[in-house]
């Protein structure tokens, strides 16, 4: 188990601020948020600028999201025990992101296939990821992708 940090990224500072950290997370967790365009946590929307590795700890350095806001979807329910993402239709000016497809993995390296690819396959065609996600408010991952 290892610590990982989210710290605030300033452009210009040389100041980079905890905004949160975890104790005891798996590598594999760490590696997941890697992957993650955007992290979501206190109904606040964060970038993702860049991630790194020092000793003993991993870090993703995050602004505040301009351009996104907080979208109030329900807790993904009756999916069993595992990691959980969505598939989500996204199209440029639109209030709301279409749930196109649910998963729950037994196991991170499944979900880290599908946080990586390009395209997956749902309702019968192809999509196109445009990004990616982890919800920590619904405990989610999130694929943002538009068809093909």
């Amino acid at each position: 188990m290892v610590r990982l940090e989210y710290r605030h990224y300033r452009e210009g500072s040389s100041e980079f601020p905890v905004l949160y950290y975890y104790h005891g997370i798996g590598r594999d967790e760490v590696a997941l948020r890697f992957a993650c365009d955007y992290f979501v946590k206190g109904s606040k929307v964060y970038e993702k600028t860049s991630c790194a590795v020092e000793p003993g700890c991993y870090i993703v350095y995050v602004k505040e999201a301009e351009d996104e806001r907080v979208m109030f979807w329900p807790v993904p329910a009756g999916l069993p025990h595992g990691v959980h993402a969505e598939l989500r239709e996204y199209r440029d000016g639109v209030a709301d992101y279409r749930l196109v497809e649910k998963y729950s993995f037994k196991d991170t390296l499944e979900m880290m296939l599908h946080l990586q690819a390009n395209y997956l396959y749902a309702e019968g065609r192809e999509w196109s990821r445009t990004a990616t996600e982890i919800d920590e408010d619904r405990k989610t991952y999130v694929i943002y992708a538009e068809p093909v």
